[in-house]
């Protein structure tokens, strides 16, 4: 495929640029530049914005609330908010369970939920890891058990990120104890007010604070929050995952990185010189954004197959790939920035705190990459860790 864009898609790209600078608050954007997470109130905001434009949901049918792009305008819209950069619409709700619902849930559920998703009045949370059942995700021993007319759950779920937020969360249950992994198992929507729901953190190596442990002690759930059949939770569950490997590739991020990784090569001096300058780190340089155009690519090409699997209700296998190679170059390019920052490296928290002494001698770029580089560790793992996808590829490709 030649990756040239029409006349028509280069104006939609400067019209998203357009709305950005006129829309993107300044400290928002600044927050993301430095390398911290957005807020909740951030994140909010922003998803109201793109809302109010018609722009939450890229990947949404127009019918739902999608704007009813090409998919060439989706990975521009994509690769725009990602340079910017700017918050994307919460993942959760648009790329997560709203597609689910769209696809195996009931015109009611749909009613309900889809308008809340595109808005942000509801938060949610996705509730698959658990404890020993984390890459191994058909290997899940929460259960649910139909009484009444309600479900009642009970179980663990781990590395529950942003819960802290949340207001509903969708959960993979255990309905039937005597089928196949891969069987029995349901996919319901539970409200986080719920008696019975309990989140504690889990702080991560760098102290942050993303990811929870979340526990259900006979919590009710009406039988109408589940989404599909009974026992056919896995279904949804690997359309969901499918939907998710796909925005990880996350090439327009990669490239804001980059970008940015150039800048602080200049200012950091190495052998009286800037680093920049040095052959072996422009090598390694250039060899990251070999692969990052190889990977957009190969995004190019998954994109121009989505008319061709509309309706299949099942993921494309390639997009184990982008999991892949982009999880992959997300971090080498955290690698290059620790290299870049050198001994600055480990200087980490807010540079505007009292006592923080640390940003006396340090520059200004020098925020969080170390905290970055240790968070990035888990993107080869959360969504299926990338041994799970070469699995599915050999599977998928090679008949294995």
């Amino acid at each position: 495929m030649e990756l040239r864009f029409t006349d028509t898609e280069l104006n939609f790209r400067q019209e998203v640029r357009d709305f950005l600078a006129a829309e993107c608050p300044p400290a928002t954007r600044e927050h993301l530049i430095a390398g911290k997470s957005p807020t909740k109130a951030m994140v909010v905001e922003w998803q109201k914005k793109l809302n109010a434009r018609g722009w939450a949901a890229p990947e949404w049918p127009v019918e739902h609330g999608g704007p009813g792009w090409s998919p060439a305008q989706k990975y521009i819209f994509r690769e725009e908010l990602q340079m910017w950069p700017a918050p994307s619409p919460l993942g959760f709700n648009i790329n997560m369970c709203g597609p689910v619902i769209i696809e195996f849930g009931t015109p009611e559920q749909k009613a309900r939920f889809l308008p809340r998703m595109l808005n942000l009045d509801d938060w949610w949370c996705q509730g698959f890891s658990e404890p020993g059942a984390g890459s191994d995700l058909a290997g899940l021993k929460t259960k649910a058990v139909l009484e009444n007319g309600e479900w009642v759950i009970n179980g663990q779920k781990t590395w529950t990120t942003l819960a802290q937020h949340a207001d509903w969360i969708f959960v993979l249950a255990r309905t039937d104890f005597t089928a196949k992994k891969q069987e029995g198992i349901s996919f319901l929507l539970v409200d986080m007010k719920t008696p019975g729901i309990t989140v504690r953190p889990i702080i991560t190596i760098e102290g942050g604070h993303e990811v929870n442990e979340v526990f259900f002690d006979d919590v009710r759930v009406p039988a109408d929050q589940l989404v599909g059949e009974v026992n056919k939770g896995w279904d949804c569950a690997k359309y969901l995952l499918g939907n998710e490997r796909f925005g990880q590739a996350r090439v327009g991020a990669s490239r804001e990185r980059i970008r940015r990784l150039k800048t602080i090569a200049k200012q950091t001096m190495d052998g009286g010189r800037p680093l920049i300058e040095d052959p072996e780190f422009r090598r390694q340089v250039t060899e990251m954004e070999i692969e990052l155009k190889a990977l957009e690519m190969t995004v190019m090409r998954v994109i121009a197959n989505e008319t061709k699997r509309a309706g299949t209700g099942k993921p494309d296998p390639t997009t184990s790939v982008l999991k892949i190679k982009g999880t992959e170059i997300q971090q080498g390019v955290s690698e290059l920035l620790m290299k870049a920052a050198g001994p600055y490296a480990w200087v980490d928290g807010d540079p505007d705190a009292e006592g923080s002494n640390d940003w006396d001698v340090a520059p200004d770029w020098a925020f969080g990459l170390a905290g970055i580089y240790f968070n990035w560790r888990k993107q080869s793992i959360y969504g299926g860790s990338n041994e799970i996808q070469r699995n599915i590829m050999a599977k998928a490709f090679l008949g294995l």
